[in-house]
């Protein structure tokens, strides 16, 4: 353990009431609480964990675990869930150990009385920074107080950013909790300080250079972005200081701009409201440019034009052209076979080039020489595929590990004992999502390597397949569209040319939607139209398909219906609901793919049975422009995480390289490998404080970190800018607890059982006077009967601080009962035009009216958001 994880455990020992604790993000929150977990005894009673991510949860369980590894029976929190009874339950909340729960299944058991709170320890609460007056853990937590004084609440947050949102949100978390004290541990506080720069790792900061073309998107996105916010500006409906481009990085950014226009949101332009959702995408673009490769991200702005291309205001600004333009340059250009651009711009080709069918006259003789071409004929593809800097510097890095470890092994002779602490082979390269490590590692496995391409041009392999792919989703939605217009006749003055229709006039790689008018630039859609049939002419020359060379775990048998018109499922990793794949469904596009031998993929049940039950991740970009959502075998083998690149021919040696998804929150991956090298290729503040954290717990061991930047790039200023907004926010909340006007009965030891936030109740309220000189009348008991799933909602605990009784009950008519004759359904505004338009509201009413005299529709708004009527 660290030493500031002792003076905060000590700080929070001091209190017996409790307190908030909000540390810097990355500062080993888990190992924090799995410290606190191992000074609880069963003697103190039974202590109940509120609100945890499951990623919390598994890593306090291992944190815990490491921390009682001697003990063979280690005492390790287990969870409380509603499969369990009601009388297991309450024999469980007597045990005096620990465990995680639900806030829905706790506050039902409370009000319940089902409950023994003498018998409880305290209450730990994760994630403060997401509570609010009117949640459900500041329901328990009023109802626990009541009925127990001398438990503690303790409450945990690691985002400083999140807390600072709003006015005085830390003082109002802590007056919904009944805590008195704050805790804040910035990264810049003495013992974190000093503790986490004692013994240092050793840091190689290598900056890539941003390639001439990445480096004109980035400028185009951002003059893009400051074009939208002075957009935005000139509405006077936001606070100039939040609209900055610094500030357009972070997600955070959509919640301030939403959180001061949702009052308004109702009142505000069409346009205003897509600027909103613009710069939602504009963030995206910057992100990818940086994180994914050329064709991917070509893909993406694919499904940008189609997606957003009517309504977008982004697009028609001046600098959006460029975008599209210089992403189509870094994977492929369409010129004349004379080396001359279609725009005019004379190119020297040096890469490969594909000849569009039709074209015999161009094609070289046996001596290599080329045939006469005239200046209007002989289109070809010229194939770019630029690979994305990092790739080549990260491939090095791992090469120059390599050497090193070589020179030291013959240096000492092999050993590898070093004062006593084994030294890890391993290296982790840690990226931001898992589709950048699967790429990363197909990338590293198969090395350099010239695909169909002459010798003095070397082009990855990788990048060949991305091609390909792009390349066939460029065909599926070609057969698409013939199949449309063969389904649906077009008016006969669109024309015909040689017994198809002319292709509508589009932007760059991009053909439009609608067909072209008589007004359009004749020579910008025979541009676009050379440039699609260079492009399926590309795609119909390809000789291996392209999913025979990416396997699906070990080598699964031939999928039946392979170009058919099929159907399956597949699971989107994280979530239950699943995704149906499906194929283009068009017999020209059937035959197409006989001819052409592709083995592109629907997924059929058969698969299934081979073994390969793991959850795939369905990406983005494989999504074609109509929404058809194309499953491609290369993303339906799961990341392994693991390379050893040894083996490999024509290739350096390679150490064996540990592939970490910072999305997938494993926090204790570092403890768990404990690698001797570590490469950050996509930084990330939370992930160095990490590094930092199993540093001082390992000071004898040795290691070594290499970050990986582009320079001069949104990366860099995304970076940076996260420090600066870390400190700001801590700045601010050491202001605020300086300024803390903290009532004397905060810590709820004066509180009653039908204590209420109201200073007098509704019935001393509406007393007259005159009636037996203002004599008060007897207050009536009310109670409401409230079902079980309503405790999502808000209005339970609003109901209960007015001094309502709650009684919580599973009701198949309705969500609250207040009479015999009074029944109550609430529905939010999102489930209300639900309920509407799939007629189950109708059918509620239906059986309302049969069991109560009267039947009550309440319609719930948000709190902070206005609203109008609407027609």
């Amino acid at each position: 353990m660290v030493q500031f994880h002792e003076h905060i455990i000590s700080d929070l020992l001091e209190d017996s009431n409790g307190g908030l604790v909000i540390l810097s993000s990355g500062l080993a929150l888990h190992k924090l609480i799995a410290s606190l977990l191992l000074l609880h005894s069963p003697s103190q009673g039974t202590l109940l964990i509120l609100s945890a991510s499951p990623s919390q949860k598994s890593s306090i369980t291992q944190s815990l675990q490491s921390l009682q590894n001697p003990n063979p029976n280690p005492d390790l929190p287990t969870e409380i869930t509603s499969d369990l009874s009601a009388q297991l339950r309450h024999s469980l909340y007597s045990s005096g150990s620990i465990f995680f729960i639900t806030s829905r299944i706790l506050i039902v058991d409370l009000l319940n009385s089902k409950v023994p709170t003498s018998n409880l320890a305290g209450l730990i609460i994760l994630n403060a920074h997401n509570l609010s007056e009117t949640c459900t853990e500041a329901f328990i937590v009023r109802i626990f107080r009541s009925l127990n004084r001398t438990a503690y609440v303790r409450a945990f947050s690691d985002k400083p950013h999140a807390m600072v949102s709003g006015f005085s949100k830390a003082e109002r978390i802590m007056k919904c909790l009944f805590v008195r004290r704050l805790h804040l541990w910035p990264r810049f506080q003495v013992y974190v300080s000093q503790d986490l720069e004692r013994d240092p790792p050793t840091v190689v900061d290598i900056r890539v250079q941003l390639s001439p073309l990445m480096n004109g998107i980035q400028k185009a996105v951002i003059e893009v972005m400051d074009a939208c916010l002075k957009e935005m500006q000139k509405t006077n409906k936001v606070d100039v200081e939040d609209l900055t481009v610094e500030k357009g990085l972070f997600k955070s950014f959509d919640e301030i701009v939403r959180r001061q226009l949702d009052p308004i949101w109702h009142t505000l332009g069409m346009k205003t409201k897509q600027l909103v959702w613009d710069l939602k995408t504009l963030r995206k673009l910057v992100d990818y440019l940086v994180r994914y490769d050329a064709v991917a991200f070509l893909k993406y702005l694919d499904t940008l034009r189609v997606s957003e291309g009517v309504r977008s205001v982004w697009i028609f600004a001046d600098s959006s052209h460029k975008i599209f333009e210089f992403a189509k340059k870094r994977v492929y250009q369409v010129v004349r076979s004379d080396g001359v651009n279609l725009a005019g711009e004379s190119k020297s080709v040096a890469s490969k080039r594909r000849k569009v069918k039709g074209d015999a006259s161009n094609e070289k003789n046996a001596n290599g020489d080329s045939a006469g071409t005239s200046a209007n004929s002989g289109i070809v593809l010229e194939e770019i595929l630029e690979e994305a800097p990092k790739w080549k510097v990260l491939r090095e890095v791992l090469e120059e590990i390599a050497e090193e470890r070589q020179n030291q092994a013959l240096s000492r002779e092999g050993e590898l004992m070093v004062e006593g602490v084994e030294d890890s082979s391993l290296v982790l390269v840690a990226c931001k999502d898992e589709r950048s490590c699967m790429q990363l590692e197909d990338y590293i496995m198969k090395g350099p390597q010239p695909v169909n391409i002459p010798s003095n041009i070397l082009c990855h392999k990788v990048m060949r397949e991305e091609w390909e792919k792009y390349l066939w989703s460029k065909v599926d939605l070609h057969g698409l569209q013939t199949h449309n217009r063969k389904k649906y006749k077009e008016p006969k003055s669109f024309g015909v040319f040689d017994g198809k229709f002319k292709e509508p006039k589009g932007f760059g790689i991009l053909n439009g939607v609608l067909p072209s008018t008589h007004g359009q630039n004749a020579e910008t859609a025979s541009i676009s139209k050379l440039e699609r049939d260079a492009l399926l002419a590309a795609a119909s020359g390809l000789s291996n398909p392209v999913a025979e060379n990416i396997s699906i775990g070990d080598n699964p048998p031939p999928t039946p219906g392979v170009g058919g018109c099929g159907k399956g499922k597949v699971k989107r990793r994280g979530k239950k609901a699943l995704v149906n794949a499906k194929s283009s469904g068009c017999e020209d596009d059937v035959k197409k793919r006989e001819k052409t031998n592709r083995s592109e993929t629907c997924i059929s049940d058969n698969e299934g049975k081979s073994g390969e039950n793991d959850p795939v991740e369905v990406d983005d970009f494989n999504k074609g422009e109509d929404g058809t959502l194309y499953i491609q075998k290369g993303f339906l083998r799961k990341h392994n995480q693991g390379v050893d690149a040894k083996g490999l021919t024509h290739a350096k040696p390679l150490p064996p390289v540990h592939f970490h998804a910072l999305e997938s929150e494993q926090h204790n991956i570092l403890d768990d490998l404990k690698p001797s090298v570590i490469v950050v290729y996509h930084p990330d503040m939370a992930f160095v404080r990490e590094i930092e954290i199993y540093k001082a717990e390992n000071p004898l061991a040795r290691l070594k970190v290499y970050f990986l930047f582009y320079e001069d790039s949104t990366e860099v200023q995304k970076f940076e800018a996260s420090i600066r907004r870390e400190n700001g926010a801590f700045e601010s909340l050491i202001r605020q607890k300086s300024l803390m006007i903290i009532p004397v009965d905060q810590d709820g030891r004066c509180l009653g059982l039908t204590s209420s936030y109201e200073a007098q109740s509704l019935a001393s309220q509406n007393s007259v006077t005159r009636k037996a000189g203002g004599r008060k009348e007897v207050e009536k008991d009310m109670q409401v009967i409230v079902d079980m799933r309503e405790f999502a909602s808000s209005l339970p605990n609003v109901l209960h601080q007015r001094g309502m009784r709650i009684i919580p009950v599973t009701l198949e008519v309705g969500d609250y009962v207040l009479s015999p004759l009074i029944c109550v359904e609430r529905k939010s505004l999102q489930d209300l035009f639900q309920s509407f338009s799939s007629g189950r509201l109708y059918h509620q009413v239906e059986t309302m009216v049969r069991y109560y005299r009267i039947p009550v529709l309440l319609i719930e708004f948000s709190q902070d958001k206005s609203f109008s009527f609407q027609s």
